[in-house]
């Protein structure tokens, strides 16, 4: 059974920094892809970031050059360095993972949620301005 457990989350001001990860467990997918996804109150899920098992990664505009998502093959684990927080990025960060990202490219799932086969619970972020 598929397992990803997501921590890291908290509260800090606007501008600061944070770290999430992800713990997978149970599955052995050659051609996976993993990514962070965020739904913040009131509005819809969203793609955040996607890395796939070659390392090659993917990012919404509206994180990239603050944002990097890496993963630690070894650990099954993946990260989420997030820097130059702004209230906007408050919402709760979901770890998902794809059996197979071949046919479309890690980053088709930064728009295309609903396509991950795998969720965590997800872990809260917090921003004040």
């Amino acid at each position: 059974q598929v397992q990803l457990v997501e921590s890291g989350g908290g509260s800090v001001q606007a501008g600061g920094s944070l770290r999430l990860s992800c713990a997978a467990s149970g599955y052995t997918y050659r051609s996976y892809c993993m990514g962070w996804f965020r739904q913040a109150p009131g509005k819809e899920r969203e793609g955040v970031a996607v890395i796939d098992r070659d390392g090659r990664t993917s990012y919404a505009d509206s994180v990239k050059g603050r944002f990097t998502i890496s993963q630690d093959n070894a650990k099954n684990t993946v990260y989420l360095q997030m820097n130059s927080l702004k209230p906007e990025d408050t919402a709760r960060y979901y770890c998902a993972a794809v059996r197979s990202c071949i046919t479309y490219g890690g980053s088709w799932y930064i728009s295309h949620h609903y396509a991950m086969d795998y969720w965590g619970k997800g872990t809260l972020v917090t921003v004040a301005s």
